[in-house]
């Protein structure tokens, strides 16, 4: 009697660990799966969105900015998100190219313009036979940005907004902007001040970009009513901006 109620204890114990093993092989069995569900949802979600993204008409963006606000860096995180290109510094030659005028004078005054010119450039358009460099390197300007936003890509600047509005072209307008403290930090990093103050080089900077953009648009650059999305970007970081405009774009 005893030697087989040891032979059931030994059964017993057997199948005891035959269902821990069993228990172990399923819960492990089990986590691969759902790591395998979780890992490969991610992917799929991801897929998803790109695929979602390719199968949509992707608008031209526009990003108008104050100095040192990031509005280039923004352009490029934006392009690589997209897979769309981006124009900024481009379109000094592209608007060469089509005006007929030196890089050197489009990077001048193609997107800045004092308010002792504008008042010259005011009082000699006047005349019958007069036509300023302004007033060239603006309509080349124009013509490079009709040409750009024929395919999805983001501009930096140059009216282009305005210019897109009055040719009845979809478009997604951004305005960057921060407190001058702060954006003298991303001034200094840009070293373009040469020997002149920084402080004194940024304001001028942001007036002449002001001036030349009321001059050709009839409008102010910092109207918020003018914008789809204006950003302060001390309290929201480049690429937060980034995705508020991803977040609008896929949702639409």
């Amino acid at each position: 009697m005893y030697a087989y109620l040891q032979l059931l204890k030994g059964k017993a114990r057997k199948a005891v660990n035959s269902n821990a093993n069993f228990v172990f092989l399923c819960c492990e069995f089990y986590s691969r799966i759902n790591i395998s569900v979780i890992y490969g949802g991610e992917r799929f979600i991801r897929q998803r969105k790109e695929e979602k993204m390719g199968k949509k008409k992707i608008p031209v963006i526009v990003i108008n900015r104050e100095y040192g606000a990031g509005g280039r860096s923004l352009a490029a995180i934006l392009s690589e998100r997209l897979g769309i290109p981006y124009y900024d510094r481009e379109f000094v030659e592209k608007t060469a190219k089509e005006s007929g005028y030196g890089e050197d004078e489009v990077l001048k005054e193609g997107e800045e313009m004092s308010k002792s010119s504008r008042v010259i450039n005011n009082f000699l358009n006047s005349t019958v036979s007069y036509s300023s460099s302004y007033d060239a390197i603006f309509q080349a300007e124009k013509k490079v940005v009709l040409k750009l936003a024929e395919k999805p890509c983001i501009m930096v600047g140059r009216c282009a907004d305005r210019i897109l509005d009055e040719a009845g072209i979809d478009a997604v307008t951004i305005y960057l902007h921060a407190p001058l403290a702060f954006r003298l930090k991303r001034a200094e990093e840009l070293k373009e001040n040469g020997e002149e103050k920084l402080e004194k080089f940024v304001e001028e900077r942001d007036s002449q970009r002001r001036v030349y953009y009321k001059q050709y648009t009839g409008c102010d650059i910092t109207d918020a009513s003018n914008y789809t999305f204006c950003f302060d970007v001390e309290k929201v970081s480049v690429p937060l901006c980034a995705d508020f405009v991803m977040a609008m774009l896929e949702k639409e």
